[in-house]
């Protein structure tokens, strides 16, 4: 009897430890079913949230290559590095038995794609746009990797972490709720899709996003807007964001200093900053120190007092 009952516990759990959805396959963003047999052990990763999120399984060894735009974590810039838009052959000679993509590379690069293919390697493109889409990727790069116990113990920190920052937002009084213009791309006046990463992480500090309407282009988290809507809401833009990274480009001065933006409540109340593009704008973990860095920066009395407790 005791045997029995100690095998049922293995059982369960080892049941635990498998992915939620307790499949050994699942369809990619290309609409590829992706059925896995055994870990893979030698990957690619062409898109730097993958390299994050196969670092944050407890993987290193097992990653022989990375993207040209690798910068977190500091492990991801010691391993060799492949161009998507290169000849594939240097892929190739890698001998990888996985390449993670993302959406943008499969449409742009078709024929990298299908040269992988052919010669027998295992090509995954993935790119979520929400937190449940992220909570499922994870899964999936833990079941590819055969670290589907570490992707759940990533799934439940995060929901601890959003957990937190709601506790500390429930206590804001919604008169002091701060209004917000979330910039995507400067140059061309683009603000991020509602459905985006970035506005999550905006609504999840307790920010109110003035640019609801804003039109998604095509299947991106960036949305068209312009500078005319932006001025016709000046006077009710509390906090203007911006994105800063190779998305963005930009400079406060040169928010500050963009014609017209003179009549912004927040340019001329000098609430105008700047956000890494890495922590709110990425599906990795790091997407709950963006929360943070937003609520601060929002409602600093408020966040800093929470984050102490």
């Amino acid at each position: 009897m005791r045997i029995f009952r100690t095998m049922l516990l293995l059982l369960l759990a080892v049941g635990a430890a498998l992915p939620a959805w307790g499949a050994n396959s699942f369809v990619d963003e290309a609409g590829r079913t992706i059925t896995v047999t055994k870990p893979f052990s030698r990957i690619i990763s062409l898109y730097p949230a993958h390299t994050e999120n196969l670092f944050s399984l407890g993987l290193d060894r097992e990653i022989v290559g990375v993207s040209m735009h690798e910068d977190y974590p500091p492990a991801a810039l010691t391993k060799p590095t492949f161009d998507y838009r290169a000849d594939p052959e240097r892929i190739l000679a890698a001998r990888p038995d996985l390449v993670l993509i993302r959406p943008m590379i499969e449409r742009s690069h078709p024929q990298l794609v299908a040269k992988l293919r052919e010669a027998g390697i295992t090509v995954v493109s993935l790119q979520p746009v929400s937190i449940d889409e992220t909570y499922a990727y994870w899964r999936q790069l833990g079941l590819l990797t055969g670290k589907a116990a570490a992707a759940e113990a990533m799934v439940k920190r995060c929901q601890e972490e959003l957990a937190a920052s709601d506790r500390i937002v429930a206590t804001i009084p919604e008169r002091e709720r701060q209004r917000v213009y979330f910039e995507a791309i400067h140059a061309k006046m683009k603000t991020f899709a509602p459905t985006s990463m970035a506005i999550f992480a905006l609504e999840k500090a307790g920010g109110i996003n003035v640019a609801s309407d804003a039109e998604r282009v095509r299947q991106t988290n960036i949305a068209a807007y312009g500078k005319e809507r932006i001025l016709a809401k000046a006077a009710m833009i509390d906090v203007f964001l911006a994105e800063s990274g190779p998305m963005n480009r930009v400079e406060v001065g040169t928010i500050v200093g963009e014609p017209g933006f003179g009549a912004i409540k927040a340019v001329r109340e000098g609430k105008v900053f700047l956000v890494d593009e890495e922590l709110i704008a990425r599906p990795t973990l790091r997407l709950t120190e963006g929360i943070r860095q937003l609520g601060r920066l929002l409602y600093p009395r408020y966040f800093k007092a929470g984050e102490r407790k």
